[in-house]
């Protein structure tokens, strides 16, 4: 259609067998005035996500120039997947997957096409011709297929029809199909509603993203590791012992293997979602870390610095220290944090933190 539309040459590659060379030789043809009097071309390519960062380079300058309307289509996720160069330079459209009424439809008007299964004499209700809808996942394709295989497989009855029921369709279909490429966009997706459910307390959303996670073929430790670090981001001092669950879920992971991990992880993440949540030890490294980075924060009192050497201590190393267990409930008041931030507070216990096994300063 744009190619119709501007007058331009229209050329079309893939990327999966497409490389530098062809690339080339397609900018060489749009600039061909005999053959080509606009100078410019349409260039389509297929699946571009394939092409790695220097294929992907060698296309800029043309895009750039003008020489080339480039039009990439990829499964993936562009902002992942292409070049930053090249997505600043484009405009970025995405293409949803058919609703399960879309692909009713598309099977519905199958078996009334010419180059579909009208040739078939096939007797099957919409509830059933729903469900390979609904196994599809938004892939028409797979669709198409589940019922295709449905119809070669089942022998017609006495009265000549294909009858196509309810067992026939599990017979036939695939497992409902769940997208959640390892490596794609479904996957940071998935992971992130994982997390999330669990960081806000909802068991039911975690164990089902976590379902889909496994499903998918996502890796058991990386999962652990991710219900770690929820242990400690998320539910840290509000119930330190989430983290030691979460800790021996991991080990445990490793050394069970699936399918009986998904148990193990279930119940190290169902036990994150219910526990009491706080970010404090969380918030208390990164406002340090991002004190230390952007700011002086002075240098550490010599009271508490190392005086093993001899000498040292002549240069005022460890003189003045008050060993807190020489004192009423093991603790003295000293100064411990440098003199430029010594009233500074990293770490702010809230109100789901049980602070009553704190020291007396900390309550």
């Amino acid at each position: 259609v744009i190619s119709n539309t501007t007058k331009y040459k229209f050329e079309k590659l893939n990327a999966v067998t497409a490389g530098v060379s062809d690339i080339k030789n397609a900018i060489e043809e749009a600039q061909n005035l005999l053959l080509n009097p606009s100078g410019k071309c349409i260039l389509f390519i297929d699946e571009i996500h394939r092409f790695n960062k220097l294929q992907q380079d060698a296309l800029l300058p043309f895009v750039e120039n003008g020489t080339v309307i480039l039009i990439g289509a990829t499964t993936e996720n562009p902002y992942f997947e292409v070049n930053k160069a090249l997505i600043s330079r484009s405009m970025v459209f995405r293409l949803h997957e058919l609703s399960q009424e879309n692909i009713f439809q598309i099977l519905k008007n199958s078996l009334n096409s010419e180059r579909g299964l009208k040739g078939f004499n096939i007797k099957i209700s919409d509830d059933v011709l729903r469900k390979f809808s609904i196994v599809s996942n938004g892939d028409v394709r797979t669709a198409l297929n589940n019922l295709e295989v449905a119809v070669l497989t089942t022998p017609p009855k006495e009265d000549g029809f294909i009858y196509i029921t309810d067992e026939v369709a599990k017979d036939c279909v695939q497992n409902h199909k769940e997208v959640c490429d390892k490596e794609g966009d479904a996957h940071y997706d998935n992971i992130s509603a994982f997390i999330k459910s669990m960081r806000g307390s909802d068991p039911d959303a975690t164990v089902y993203y976590l379902a889909k996670a496994l499903d998918s073929g996502e890796d058991p430790m990386f999962l652990a590791r991710r219900i770690v670090i929820s242990a400690a981001e998320d539910v840290g001092l509000a119930n330190p012992n989430a983290l030691v669950v979460a800790n021996s879920a991991m080990q445990s992971v490793n050394m069970v293997g699936m399918p009986e991990a998904r148990i193990i992880l279930a119940e190290a993440a169902i036990y994150n979602a219910n526990s009491k949540k706080s970010n404090a030890s969380y918030l208390a490294i990164n406002n340090a870390l991002e004190d230390i980075r952007k700011n002086d924060t002075g240098t550490i009192p010599m009271h508490i610095r190392n005086a093993v050497a001899k000498g040292m201590e002549k240069e005022g190393y460890h003189v003045g220290y008050k060993y807190p267990h020489d004192y009423p409930k093991h603790w003295v008041e000293q100064q411990y944090l440098p003199d430029a931030i010594k009233n500074k507070k990293y770490f702010i216990p809230d109100e789901n933190i049980d602070t009553s096994n704190f020291q007396e300063k900390r309550r």
